[in-house]
């Protein structure tokens, strides 16, 4: 599963821009110059039919510099739901503005009770004029503030399905987030009898965000393996730099073996990462295989993250808990990525379920 040529090219192409142009002055280079937003979407769509593999390595890079642009929220949810949906109309009207960028997606799905498409609760009741209304309230919903499309998975009689819902219409509130991660963007978006239109099937909500919940973990345990891997090589700088005693702390026994274990935490999560990207490629028809890797690479890379960023702390000694540093940053990141999408033991109960094994049987 070595990167190819293309791939590798891409990843140069994201790290050069992201180093020109910080924070959200990214999106436009990114989306203008090098068309990421389109990467997933289908050609006849109007984006480059890509797959799992380089989304992963654009969050990769988007993980290593805690890039605040709504990738995530707008070109692998908002495009991964409306794909799975089927719906024509809906993905020809509009992936084009998703995959050039010009406009911003926002799924809004997750409820009180977390990413389980099972628990959504918001109600959606059919109206004489054809269209429907939605009464309910979504929390963290990526970019849900500043998006143009918004994607609402709400409870019909038919089961959980998808809606479009006018982000400026009636009964619809937007309300930004105050998060501990400052550099990921959320939303709670309270909806009060907004209009919507059914965007592909009724009932076929749980089949798309089963769906999405994978493709978004896998995409995510990607931007960790990225973040995990900067904090690695910022600890080991200043592990070179820093001198007690007379030498170098990095040439300390204790610090070696500390560093060591993050380098192999970080290696693992490397893996489990690929081998979900790999799986969501060549092997989603194997629904339940692809469930599997996506569980546990959420998991593996979510505790990976959050164990070498409080590495970075704690090796970095006083300087590692200032404002100054850049420790906090990660370790605000990781803290939150392990929680989105559902923490890991969580995942981990989702791939006991998926191997058949009793419920409560410790994994890892």
């Amino acid at each position: 599963m070595r990167p190819t040529e293309e791939q590798e090219e891409l990843r140069s192409a994201v790290r050069a821009v992201l180093a020109r142009h910080p924070g959200d002055a990214a999106w436009g280079p990114l989306t203008g110059q090098i068309g990421v937003a389109g990467l997933a979407v289908p050609e006849e769509f109007g984006g480059a039919g890509y797959g799992a593999r380089e989304v992963g390595v654009v969050m990769e890079e988007l993980g290593r510099e805690l890039s605040p642009v709504p990738y995530l929220g707008s070109a692998v949810l908002t495009v991964a739901a409306l794909l799975g949906s089927g719906d024509g109309e809906a993905c020809a009207r509009l992936l084009p503005g998703l995959a050039a960028g010009d406009a911003v997606g926002a799924l809004a799905w997750a409820e009180g009770e977390g990413w389980d498409p099972s628990a959504v609760r918001a109600g959606a009741t059919a109206a004489p004029d054809g269209t429907w209304r939605i009464s309910g309230v979504k929390e963290h919903v990526l970019g849900g503030a500043e998006a143009h499309v918004l994607v609402v998975a709400a409870r019909a009689p038919e089961g959980v399905s998808l809606f479009e819902v006018a982000v400026d219409g009636p009964g619809v509130a937007r309300e930004p987030l105050v998060t501990m991660d400052a550099t990921r963007a959320q939303a709670r978006v309270v909806l009060d009898g907004a209009e919507a239109r059914l965007i592909g099937a009724g009932g076929a909500g749980d089949r798309v965000l089963a769906e999405v919940l994978d493709l978004a973990c896998t995409a995510l345990a990607a931007e960790q393996v990225g973040a995990a891997a900067r904090c690695l090589e910022i600890t080991l700088d200043y592990a070179r730099e820093r001198v007690q005693f007379g030498r170098a702390i990095g040439s300390f026994q204790a610090v070696k073996h500390r560093l060591a274990d993050a380098y192999v935490l970080v290696e693992s999560a490397r893996s489990a990462a690929l081998g979900a990207a790999f799986a969501a490629d060549e092997h989603r028809a194997e629904a339940a295989g692809f469930t599997r890797l996506a569980a546990a690479a959420k998991s593996a890379c979510s505790e990976a993250f959050s164990t070498v960023a409080g590495e970075m702390i704690q090796l970095h000694g006083g300087i590692g808990i200032t404002w100054e540093h850049d420790a906090h940053r990660y370790f605000k990141r990781a803290h939150g990525s392990s929680q989105l999408f559902g923490a890991p033991h969580w995942h981990r109960a989702r791939l006991a379920g998926e191997l058949g094994l009793p419920s409560g049987t410790p994994l890892g």
